[in-house]
């Protein structure tokens, strides 16, 4: 029977509310939900395939345990949950290492994927641990660390009012392939159609959005601090700063100025390759804006400097008092912090800083590698595929080895799950109640709870339940006359549930949201107990912002009654709704402090230290690669089925036509890309958008998917093959896959006729 369903898309994270027909178990129509209060009808290409996320042949259906020849034999859950608790607590009453534990937590969810997470954490909390790494620790965390330095807490984070606008910078970024803001494709094509608005687009190939700004800055990869310092530069020569702005809202300018003036501007325009006289006409358009916005993506966020850059972004809209009004940066709001605040804590194995909680992808192997009692001994890993997704895929397969256990909780047979100990199969996000949490709008802010639209597959669990089950196994949970006694207090006083469940929480605070699942779970509708983790959110957010809460509901109530309403409002909302409504002026309320903090000292030592002469390209490797380029049809790596893609097949190496000739090949040949830790062969496709020097690989390939007889192949370059986790940034420890040192090689005749072989069993299956 065919039916239509509210849910949200979950390949980037806007989560664009849609809705999708269904037939049976499957998606056989995809819409934008014009009822979506933020997305409100908006559809982009990617949606229109989820289809392929739940329905392939790679999905678990039940527990598989690794064999001594590294194969997976099915087990059942009773049986793989009491193996990994004995294996847990023994490893975990044997730990004498360190304050940080014996477990490296990995994943816990993604892109509309987040019920699980607060789940797992209460694992890792038991297990006395404190090593979390993720998607965000692979990208972000830079931006984060500039955020708690300039805004005083690291969960502060910014956005962009792009609708209101009349001048959008876009640095490192392509919206109109990757999005990132809400109907950036509608954004992008008013801004162009608009004789009163302007866009600058900095970035060294010529995509969608530069081809419709009116100037794009295509600045040589890597050196996007030079040109940033250099604007800068200018914009304080020619007194472009707004004084009062600074005056009433910041402080640190004059250390900030002091650094920038002594910047030898010609030097750094010189050493980016972009005419100077484009430089001074993107300051004469930041001088004369009304309003800008900057936005920013992976492009600056994993490029070289790439902390500097997220300090350097920020400072061009702060000094010239592009902040806290309409159309220009802000801070949003949360219904509960997707990070948290982490200052003071280091990894004793790499003495990197905890940031926003997490710790450094790229350093994942070296937690498992090191020779010293302290180091990381069980790798468990949630809702993530780090032998994809982490730089260095041969050092992360040597650390998952290293590790005394490793888990895999995921919905498909990942290239991570091949390698694990244990693998537990999870419900979709199409099975279970998840919601969207990348919650980054201002001044309005909206959250999404979604049903499920298809009962979970038999043998699969939602993440809640696997670990509600698995802490029981550990003698981590209180029995069931202790539980049911809470659920009648749900039922009967839930305001108070938390009082009363005070004292089992005591002495493990990570608990409340399993105890939530088990008590206030049982009483919302069926299916609904992951969710019971949001009540505490939701109360939380109605103390922090009570003013802002009534607003977006349209309520006079206060106290825990606001609470209360906002979560049986967010149950109610299968759309979506706004949780948050917040004036202008309210801006500084999200902030730790009353003022801007300018000056940061680490950085405006780093921004000094910047010298063009010792920046140059490694003559061994001079070409440089952009390592995940998002196209029309790839995604992240939940969409695994090559039928989804209508284009790109082979996820090819794009390159200039110069660049191609120079190893003697042509378009469609077959070439190795070649690194200082690796070599992959990619079919080359010529693309005259990308700078001299500059190649590019997709992201969301190199998956191995069965063949349909018997076997498995492997779709597409795995780009992380060619990645170093060594060449990171020095605070943040992100790594540089924007520009990843490479030369290009002749295929040899084996390489060539083993990558045809592969394609056109691909293709089989596309076709098949």
């Amino acid at each position: 029977m065919t039916q239509w369903q509210k849910t949200a898309c979950s390949l980037c994270y806007v989560n664009c509310g849609l809705e999708v027909q269904t037939d049976g178990r499957k998606i056989t129509r995809v819409r934008g939900d014009r009822e979506h209060p933020r997305s409100e009808g908006y559809l982009c290409q990617k949606a229109q395939r989820l289809t392929w996320y739940g329905d392939h042949g790679d999905r678990l259906t039940t527990p598989l345990r690794r064999r001594p020849d590294g194969t997976h034999e099915p087990i059942d859950w009773d049986t793989a949950l009491t193996e990994i608790a004995d294996r847990l607590r023994a490893i975990r009453d044997d730990d004498t290492g360190g304050d940080e534990g014996p477990m490296a937590y990995v994943g816990g969810g993604g892109q509309g994927n987040h019920s699980g997470g607060p789940y797992g954490h209460a694992l890792l909390q038991w297990m006395r641990s404190t090593r979390l790494f993720g998607a965000l620790s692979q990208e972000k965390t830079g931006d984060f660390w500039v955020n708690g330095k300039m805004f005083g807490h690291q969960t502060c984070h910014t956005a962009e009012g792009v609708e209101e606008c009349d001048l959008l910078l876009v640095i490192g970024c392509n919206p109109w392939l990757a999005h990132g803001f809400n109907r950036a494709r509608n954004v992008v094509n008013t801004i162009k159609n608009d004789p009163a608005r302007r866009m600058v687009v900095v970035d060294p190939r010529r995509t969608e959005t530069a081809a419709a700004a009116d100037l794009h800055l295509p600045l040589r990869p890597g050196t996007d601090a030079y040109l940033l310092g250099a604007i800068l530069a200018l914009i304080l020569q020619r007194r472009g700063q707004d004084e009062a702005f600074l005056s009433a809202h910041t402080e640190g300018f004059e250390h900030v100025a002091e650094v920038l003036r002594r910047i030898p501007v010609d030097e750094f325009i010189t050493h980016t390759e972009v005419p100077r006289a484009d430089v001074e006409r993107a300051v004469d358009l930041i001088l004369g804006a009304r309003a800008m916005t900057v936005r920013v993506e992976l492009g600056i966020q994993q490029g070289r400097n790439s902390t500097l850059n997220s300090y350097l972004e920020k400072l061009l809209y702060l000094l010239t008092g592009h902040f806290g009004r309409p159309g220009t940066n802000a801070l949003h709001s949360w219904l509960t912090p997707l990070w948290t605040e982490s200052v003071g804590r280091r990894s004793a194995i790499t003495g990197f800083d905890y940031i926003g909680g997490y710790l450094p992808l790229n350093t994942l192997a070296e937690e498992f590698l090191a020779d010293r009692p302290d180091r990381a001994r069980v790798m468990w890993v949630d809702s993530s595929n780090p032998a994809n997704t982490a730089a260095d895929t041969a050092s992360f397969e040597r650390a998952i080895a290293a590790a005394e256990l490793s888990v895999v909780v995921e919905v498909a047979y990942t290239e991570t799950a091949a390698l694990a100990d244990y693998v537990l199969p999870a419900a979709s996000q199409h099975e279970k109640w998840e919601w969207t949490y990348f919650t980054f709008e201002w001044p309005v802010n909206y959250f999404q709870l979604r049903p499920p639209m298809f009962g979970p597959l038999p043998g699969t669990m939602a993440e809640a339940d696997i670990y509600a089950r698995l802490l029981d196994k550990l003698g981590a949970l209180p029995g069931q006359e202790v539980l049911d006694r809470l659920t009648e207090v749900a039922r009967t006083d839930r305001v108070n549930l938390l009082s009363h469940a005070a004292p089992l929480l005591k002495d493990a605070p990570g608990l409340a949201p399993v105890l939530l699942h088990l008590t206030l779970g049982r009483t919302l509708p069926a299916g609904a107990a992951p969710a019971a983790v949001l009540w505490a959110g939701c109360h939380q957010a109605a103390r922090r912002m009570t003013v802002q809460v009534q607003r977006a509901l349209g309520t006079g109530l206060t106290g825990p009654a606001l609470g209360e309403e906002l979560f049986d409002r967010i149950l109610s909302s299968p759309s979506g709704l706004a949780f948050s409504e917040h004036t202008y002026d309210e801006v500084w309320s999200l902030m730790r402090g009353e003022r801007v903090r300018l000056d940061v000292p680490e950085l405006l030592e780093w921004l000094a230290g910047l010298d063009p002469a010792q920046d140059r390209p490694d003559p061994e490797f001079p070409l440089s690669l952009i390592g995940g380029q998002r196209r029309s049809h790839n995604a992240n790596q939940i969409l695994r089925p090559p039928a989804w893609r209508r284009t790109d097949p082979d996820g090819a190496l794009r390159v200039r036509a110069e660049d191609l000739a120079a190893v003697g090949a042509a378009e469609g040949d077959w070439v190795a890309v070649v690194s200082r830790t690796g070599r992959v062969v990619a079919r080359a496709e010529i693309d005259g958008t990308l700078r001299a020097g500059q190649l590019a690989l997709p992201h969301g390939y190199g998956m191995s998917v069965p063949d349909g007889q018997g076997g498995r192949v492997v779709d597409g370059p795995r780009i992380n093959l060619l990645t170093d986790a060594a060449d990171r940034d020095p605070i943040a420890g992100t790594p540089h896959h924007k520009d990843v040192p490479v030369r290009l090689e002749p295929a040899t005749a084996e390489e060539r006729d083993a990558a045809q072989r592969d394609s056109e069993r691909v293709r089989r299956l596309v076709t098949g």
